[in-house]
């Protein structure tokens, strides 16, 4: 299985509106339920408005569309970062995964990922 890494910085926010959301920016997650609307973005993308910010995560996609009758890829890739004490942020599209990992933590996920056969792109 292939992963393709982002090169952006990303951070975790809680935001109470969307009017200064970036929704042309390359990557935007937004999530929105009956308690709150969070937002992954870009660093440099993160609105002012934002009512909690985390800051200093790296991403990884799993690379490819991934037919929804395919099983356990995201637990695997969960688990096995895990096992390694690497906390994942994870964020699901119609075609893939995305997988958030805090900056200090990210080349060690990387590594743990390559010697169980994933290929780093």
């Amino acid at each position: 299985m292939n992963i393709k890494i982002i090169n952006k910085d990303f951070c975790i926010c809680k935001i109470t509106n969307l009017a200064e959301v970036n929704f042309q920016d390359e990557f935007c997650f937004l999530i929105k339920t009956d308690e709150e609307i969070s937002l992954v973005c870009a660093s440099d993308s993160a609105p002012s408005n934002t009512i909690a910010k985390e800051d200093g995560w790296k991403a990884f996609r799993v690379q490819g569309i991934l037919d929804f009758s395919l099983t356990g890829i995201l637990s695997k890739i969960s688990s096995l970062l895990a096992e390694n004490n690497i906390s994942i942020f994870a964020v699901s599209t119609y075609n893939t995964d995305y997988i958030f990992i805090k900056d200090y933590n990210f080349q060690n996920a990387l590594t743990v990922l390559k010697e169980y056969g994933y290929t780093i792109e």
